[in-house]
């Protein structure tokens, strides 16, 4: 599947280094059909991904759509059965590659070919045509020329130390490569650093001895700047030592007549120049001593041609290296990504103990709510002679929460990843969920609510959650048309969970393959706050809010009136 991933990275262009999330298309083929089911399955994706250090990461869950192929969930399962732990937190050190290197000599490409010369312009260093004896002459001024389809000026060409000369196009100028990699130097570094082994970790080892192209050359080359200063020396040390000395009339009679040093002068002289580590033969051999110009523009030219034409030769030996360069610098780019990725999801494996399983039944046994902290481990079942539940409670008791747990564990079936605790489903096709109404309960809101549930597609891989869909309708009514509902999709072999407040008024019209069941409220704390117990009691209907509340009050203040509305309630 990594390879599958870095396949998706590519074709989608997506970096390690893009501060916001790539946007891409978004899948139609969700089993979530309705917006409130997208938005707890989004959940899911978004807590997982909060463990990510890049924003591109969480784009890979496209790789994970929803299928209705078993085979293809246990693939999934298999191949994150088998995750070992990468440590990704270094991941936060790597910044955008930024070429920090360039050649220090100049270069320019030649050609005599029409065609050739345009598709040079395309490499990114200077161009020349060669066209005439002019064109050859002004070479003289670039430290590196690299020759390609030259017939007539060939012979000329190979006189000038400084030509390299060149076979295919695509071998021109192939510094480009190494400024591209000088951006990634720091990053791979750290990664050199940090991976142990992998595929990273052996192409890293492939461009390391590239670096070396980055470094200063070894080798002394002889500047200008240099020469003068060092003149300034000799002459300082010359003049010392000659102030110590008596010149014999002699020595001074030849040296005005004939021009010539004295031998002590001579030897004088030397010494102070051998001292320098400059070549003798770019000294005029004076007093004072000076530089010959010509001599030592000779120098300098030749040993930066000579350096600079070495190390073009060498460039030119790692032509197929360097030319590899961009493709594993996206290889490890899209690496990265599949590695946060699966390090991301590694770490939510730490919180799951197994993975879902098909059944025709739905079980849910001591499961955590991956959104809660610290959650009380849930257990649940829906059967074939059982489809649908009623799920009765009073308010905060932990109903929506159930429901959105059942979403939370049915994405993760999909995706393929563990779950806390157990799980067991169906593979669902067609998840309807209806949130709770926080508006007022009006003509429009109950029509629409009746237009969603008519255009549902029934079937034994359908499930339908409804989070008090009596909001919509007044409640005379609503418990018949719940329990009708219900009876109408149990009738289509569907899978249900209504969560509601009106378990009273639908147990007296309960349909067939329903039950009632409740997250049962053991009472209220001194400040009104329920102390629940959030595990569904199957086949309980639950308390609502306000009859704990009359019950607390009975209990509490012992006064007739208390106790009159708490017997009513009880015997109801």
């Amino acid at each position: 599947m990594r390879e599958e991933y870095c396949d998706f990275i590519e074709e989608n262009e997506l970096s390690p280094f893009n501060n916001l999330k790539t946007a891409l298309g978004f899948s139609t083929n969700s089993i979530y059909k309705t917006k409130d089911g997208k938005v707890v399955h989004n959940k899911v994706l978004s807590q997982i991904s909060s463990s990510f250090n890049f924003a591109d990461s969480s784009n890979l869950w496209q790789c994970l759509g929803f299928t209705s192929d078993i085979n293809e969930i246990k693939r999934r399962q298999d191949f994150f059965r088998k995750l070992d732990f990468v440590d990704t937190k270094f991941f936060s050190e790597l910044k955008k590659p930024r070429p920090s290197w360039s050649p220090k000599y100049e270069v320019v490409a030649v050609t005599e070919d029409e065609d050739t010369f345009v598709k040079l312009g395309e490499l990114g260093c200077e161009v020349k045509f060669l066209n005439s004896d002019m064109d050859l002459a002004e070479l003289n001024n670039y430290d590196i020329v690299q020759v390609i389809d030259c017939d007539a000026f060939s012979r000329a060409l190979e006189s000038l130390p400084q030509s390299v000369f060149i076979d295919r196009i695509e071998d021109i100028y192939l510094e480009r490569y190494l400024e591209i990699l000088s951006g990634w130097k720091e990053n791979i570094l750290i990664l050199d650093k940090n991976l142990v082994s992998g595929e990273m970790k052996e192409i890293i080892s492939e461009l390391l001895p590239l670096f070396s192209y980055f470094e200063e050359s070894a080798s002394k080359i002889v500047k200008r700047e240099e020469v003068d200063k060092i003149l300034e020396e000799i002459n300082d040390k010359i003049g010392a030592r000659i102030k110590d000395m008596t010149i014999s009339g002699g020595s001074l009679m030849k040296m005005l007549g004939e021009g010539k040093l004295p031998e002590e002068f001579q030897k004088i002289i030397n010494e102070a120049i051998e001292g320098s580590k400059i070549p003798k033969y770019v000294f005029n051999i004076a007093i004072p001593v000076s530089v010959d110009e010509k001599e030592l523009d000779s120098l300098i030219k030749r040993q930066s041609s000579n350096e600079f034409s070495d190390l073009a030769e060498e460039i030119k030996s790692k032509a197929e290296l360097l030319k590899s360069i961009p493709k594993l610098l996206q290889r490890i780019s899209s690496l990265l990504v599949v590695e946060d990725f699966l390090s991301g999801i590694y770490e939510y494996m730490k919180t799951a103990s197994s993975f879902p399983e098909i059944s025709e039944e739905v079980y849910i046994e001591n499961s955590k709510n991956y959104f809660l902290e610290n959650p009380q481990p849930i257990n649940f079942y829906l059967t074939n002679s059982a489809r649908c539940s009623i799920l009765t409670g009073a308010n905060s008791g932990g109903k929506t929460t159930l429901l959105e747990h059942f979403i939370q564990l049915i994405s993760l079936f999909q995706l393929g990843l563990p779950v806390n605790g157990k799980f067991r489903s169906p593979l669902f096709s067609e998840i309807y969920y209806f949130a709770k109404n926080k508006g007022a309960a009006n003509k429009g809101a109950f029509e629409n609510l009746l237009t969603q549930m008519s255009e549902i597609k029934p079937g034994k891989q359908t499930l339908i959650l409804a989070d008090e869909i009596e909001a919509v309708t007044e409640p005379g009514v609503a418990g018949k048309i719940i329990a009708s509902t219900a009876e109408y999709f149990l009738n289509k072999n569907c899978f249900l969970v209504i969560a509601t407040h009106l378990g009273y008024e639908i147990k007296e019209v309960l349909p067939t393959g329903a039950r009632i069941d409740g997250i049962e409220a053991k009472g209220l704390d001194k400040d009104f706050n329920l102390i629940v117990d959030h595990n569904p009691i199957i086949g309980r209907l639950a308390n609502s809010t306000p009859e704990l509340i009359v019950e607390k009050m009975a209990s509490l203040y012992q006064l007739e009136y208390f106790k009159h509305l708490n017997d009513r309630l009880k015997r109801r």
